[in-house]
């Protein structure tokens, strides 16, 4: 079953680990069978020790232009918050081929105005939003009411929800304690949470797997998990979050051998991506 990895990085992000230069990333992929994989840009300083600019990911996707797919990223507190206007930063990345927008690391709410002014413009330009959202980042209050109201006022923008918070909100009974960037929700998922009703009722949010914590959410209650997916099986899509060389994350497994039919798991495993990206069958050849 070909892979499309929506979430991998290349660059030293953080001081105790390797980098993952761009031959690591192929490499890597390789030994996962992963045909392709999205590389995401770090332009904020919470979550990670360095930065990896959209130009140096522009870089790394130029040696392998068949493998990698580039996204942009700014940072919504660029410069003074009454010039921010990042559509001319959004047209140029668009025209030099990036695919999309992310990761969304700042610190800031997700209804920050930085954020929506960079919503807007990769609407505009057919961007997809690649969040984070944690206690600090993208911080929203239990049941994602600012997501909602980001994803009902920017129904023209697709938005693709990750990490602890996002992933935390599966279940109707998470708590803010379990948002914390350290901190995996653990125990059966109670029906009715905020992400699983959310991807039900707004055409324009994805689900993002990647990480320890699309891990955990599938496989904290594997009975849930499993319906899960064959219920939103159009909204989910596969990613790994490499940051290192040599890993293997558990969803690489699980995403192709767990009890889910095969149109569903070929949608999740590259359909889904492959139409959110635009790219041709043809790549996975």
């Amino acid at each position: 079953m070909p892979l499309i990895d929506v979430h991998a990085h290349v660059g030293r992000l953080l001081h105790d680990l390797p980098a993952n230069r761009p031959e690591d990333l192929i490499a890597t992929m390789d030994a996962l069978g992963i045909e392709l994989a999205v590389v995401l840009a770090v332009e904020s300083p919470e979550e990670l020790d360095y930065y990896v600019t959209t130009e140096q990911v522009l870089d790394a996707c130029a040696l392998y232009p068949d493998r990698l797919v580039p996204f942009c990223s700014i940072d919504p507190r660029r410069r003074y918050p009454e010039r921010f206007d990042p559509e001319p930063l959004i047209a140029e990345y668009a025209s030099r081929g990036c695919r999309g927008f992310g990761e969304v690391l700042a610190g800031v709410p997700i209804d920050d105005p930085g954020l929506q002014a960079l919503y807007a413009a990769c609407g505009r330009f057919g961007l997809p939003v690649l969040f984070h959202t944690d206690h600090l980042i993208c911080r929203d209050e239990p049941g994602l009411p600012r997501l909602e109201r980001m994803l009902a006022a920017f129904p023209e923008t697709t938005f693709i929800g990750h990490a602890i918070r996002f992933w935390a909100e599966i279940s109707a009974d998470a708590t803010p304690e379990q948002f914390h960037i350290s901190v995996y929700a653990a125990g059966p998922v109670v029906p009715g949470g905020a992400t699983d009703r959310l991807l039900t009722e707004y055409p324009n949010l994805y689900g993002d797997l990647s990480g320890g914590s699309g891990f955990n959410a599938l496989t904290r209650d594997p009975e849930f998990g499993l319906d899960f997916l064959d219920r939103q099986q159009d909204k989910l899509l596969f990613g790994t979050d490499l940051l290192t060389p040599g890993r293997r994350p558990g969803i690489v497994e699980l995403v192709r051998t767990c009890a889910i039919g095969e149109i569903a798991r070929e949608k999740i495993c590259h359909g889904n991506a492959r139409r959110l990206l635009g790219i041709e069958v043809r790549a996975l050849a």
